[in-house]
């Protein structure tokens, strides 16, 4: 979802200011002391340059970011912190080393100013983390069963069919309801080079998105919506993918001929070139972390569904999953 597409210049004007009250303001990291509850380590006090940890705003983000954060600590006697920071600022900040990596990126929202960067080697690839993301439009499957024609988008081109999600708001046209917009999505190209009487409502954040889903569901009521697996909330919500045009390569490059659905994305981490000579061990080992679909699918029930703390969940996945993570200290 989720590798940012906004103006690349506002990153870059944002960034001193977010890094500069990252280090001293406690928010940015996760709460509780600097050791792991959920993991081996036999670390009697922590030691060394503080690693810093990319948390984007995302559930899967703020687990992968706790998992890191413990094991470093606890493994290593390393300390760390997982700083909050949008991923345009996050590009210039792994490039000058003030945050050491991600866990999680969307390769096909890589902007070319991003790509820039890894391009110069000041960002590096450290492989792929194991999981395959996807974006597309969404429906719960009673909507779909009531109208099968939502199977793909072409059901969508009856403005009667449509109306079905009009709101106040959007009067005669139907509500596509995007989240956060700075998501990587581009549905107003979509909507508007297909023909398709939409129009895109913001909800301003995925607890939002869900807020909304959670109502529509209880009452039964249309939604059409911007979503991504893997989530909890596509089982929870028995969500059902309204097809759009094939993805192929480059179709989504220009905006006034974007008609395409989003790409199948396996997702990758990235980390500062500078995170190398800062700290060898966290460099091998995030190289070899792998956070799978079936990992991923089974941790965030417990943080978007029973609402649970991300480090809580992530402790006790440590504790009941060493022979998986200790591979990425071998």
């Amino acid at each position: 979802m989720k590798s940012r597409r906004v103006r690349f210049a506002a990153g870059l004007a944002a960034a001193a200011l977010i890094l500069g009250a990252c280090g001293d303001d406690d928010s940015s990291s996760s709460s509780g002391d600097n050791t792991s509850g959920g993991s081996s380590g036999q670390c009697s006090e922590l030691s060394g340059e503080s690693i810093r940890i990319v948390r984007n705003a995302w559930t899967a983000s703020a687990l992968e970011a706790e998992i890191m954060k413990q094991l470093i600590e606890s493994q290593l006697c390393v300390p760390a912190e997982i700083i909050d920071i949008d991923e345009n600022s996050m590009f210039t900040g792994m490039a000058d080393g003030s945050v050491d990596f991600v866990t999680e990126i969307w390769p096909s929202g890589i902007v070319a100013d991003e790509q820039a960067f890894i391009d110069d080697g000041s960002v590096v690839d450290m492989g792929l983390l194991g999981t395959t993301g996807q974006i597309g439009w969404f429906v719960p499957d009673y909507v779909m069963t009531a109208h099968p024609e939502l199977a793909t988008w072409e059901g969508l081109m009856d403005p009667a069919t449509a109306k079905l999600f009009a709101t106040a708001e959007t009067g005669d046209l139907g509500r596509f309801l995007g989240t956060d917009p700075s998501y990587s999505q581009y549905d107003e190209p979509i909507i508007k080079n297909l023909g398709l009487p939409l129009q895109v409502v913001y909800s301003g954040s995925e607890a939002a998105t869900v807020a909304e889903l959670d109502t529509a569901v209880a009452n039964q009521e249309p939604i059409l919506m911007y979503w991504w697996t893997p989530t909890a909330a596509v089982g929870k919500y028995h969500l059902q993918q309204v097809k759009l045009p094939a993805y192929t390569p480059g179709c989504a490059d220009d905006p006034a001929m974007t008609a395409c659905d989003y790409p199948s994305d396996p997702l990758m981490k990235l980390a500062s070139a500078k995170l190398e000579a800062k700290n060898p061990q966290v460099w091998a080992m995030l190289q070899k972390v792998q956070i799978t679909d079936e990992v991923q699918l089974a941790l965030l029930p417990a943080v978007e569904i029973d609402q649970r703390d991300p480090a809580e969940v992530a402790a006790e996945w440590i504790a009941a999953n060493q022979p998986i993570w200790s591979a990425w200290f071998a």
